[in-house]
């Protein structure tokens, strides 16, 4: 894992930023500049993916708990885990297994269950990346992510996350795919007792609204911010309404 922190300030809070399946820290590029003003960013690439070790075999649980000890070998106790995605459900985890470590959460187009296909489904979304290879889900990767307006009008950025996308260790995202058909943190929400903002672009198709509501519904006093217009990468689509939110969470803490 790897980290990169703006200057301290003993007013502001540490911030977690845990990005999506098959992409890396590289992801909050387009939102960092604007967050340091907010409090101190720590950038992290989860197991298997970035420049982390790459892996076989693997739980959302597990990612939790490395990105638990890496918060503890900086020495940053309680932080605000903004999770997207693959990331929503890491800061569910870490929130649930160490709740002195997390002070708040942004839960961005993220789930607590998939649902009770959820192990066949992602086992079917790993079998055809093993079979026809990590480029051939490009396409479907990209209009999941961001609407059509978005797609065509920045390019770049769309280009430069396909890039990494396409560069993932294949195994490492094979196992990702199980850990998060595995994943059911629906039960235990009602344990999160720190602030929350749940965030969910209006046509999310990979974690429709519906999930958003079942994770606000199920922590207590959660907020619930749906973005019109967003899809499922919504602080990169989006990162006026985003920070708008963070910014509230904040005052919260």
């Amino acid at each position: 894992m790897l980290s990169a922190t703006g200057p301290h300030r003993d007013d502001a809070p540490s911030i977690v930023l845990l990005h999506s399946l098959g992409l890396d820290r590289s992801l909050w590029d387009p939102v960092v500049a604007r967050m340091r003003k907010l409090g101190d960013i720590v950038l992290v690439d989860l197991p298997g993916h970035g420049r982390s070790c790459n892996v076989t075999e693997i739980t959302i649980e597990d990612m939790a708990d490395e990105v638990d000890s890496f918060l503890d070998g900086l020495g940053v106790d309680g932080v605000l885990a903004i999770g997207l995605s693959l990331g929503g459900c890491v800061a569910q985890a870490l929130a649930l297994r160490h709740p002195k470590r997390v002070r708040g959460l942004a839960l961005c187009d993220t789930t607590s269950w998939y649902g009770p296909d959820a192990p066949q489904t992602w086992a079917d979304r790993a079998a055809v990346a093993r079979e026809t290879g990590l480029a051939s889900l490009a396409g479907f990767q990209l209009e999941r992510w961001f609407s059509q307006q978005f797609r065509e009008t920045n390019t770049h950025v769309c280009d430069q996350l396909l890039d990494v996308f396409r560069a993932n260790d294949l195994p490492s995202y094979e196992a990702t795919c199980h850990a998060m058909g595995a994943f059911n943190a629906s039960e235990a929400l009602g344990a999160i007792e720190v602030p929350t903002t749940v965030i969910v672009g209006e046509d999310d198709f990979a974690t429709p609204i519906a999930h958003a509501e079942e994770i606000a519904a199920g922590i207590p006093g959660a907020r619930l911010r749906i973005v019109e217009g967003g899809s499922h990468l919504t602080p990169i689509e989006d990162p006026t309404s985003f920070l708008e939110e963070i910014e509230m969470l904040i005052a919260r803490l």
